[in-house]
């Protein structure tokens, strides 16, 4: 059985890190998916990839799967640029704003 570990990235939707800071087990696709030829539907006999356990910490993930004999590839994040404006689009509309806000 294999599986990879990584931990998720931060959703394009927003700037917030909500759901960042925990490692995610997900496990490798094993067969094909089939389409159902009256609906349309896509389907797989595979039950396992529909299954996403998550850890605290890289080596709980890690010690899960070696006791499982799960085979894991672990991905490390990549860093954060962190270029955030300090206010950002909120400073639009702050009360101590310095110069009039016009379109």
């Amino acid at each position: 059985m294999r599986a990879r570990i990584y931990k998720p990235a931060k959703t394009a939707m927003q700037s917030g890190t909500a759901k960042t800071h925990e490692w995610v087990l997900e496990f490798a696709q094993t067969s094909a998916r089939e389409v159902d030829p009256l609906m349309g539907w896509t389907s797989s006999s595979d039950t396992q990839t529909q299954v996403r356990l998550t850890f605290d910490s890289k080596k709980e993930a890690l010690d899960y799967a070696h006791d499982h004999d799960i085979d894991a590839v672990v991905q490390e994040p990549k860093p954060r640029k962190m270029n955030i404006r300090p206010r950002g689009y909120g400073e639009n509309f702050a009360t101590d704003r310095r110069g009039v806000w016009t379109h």
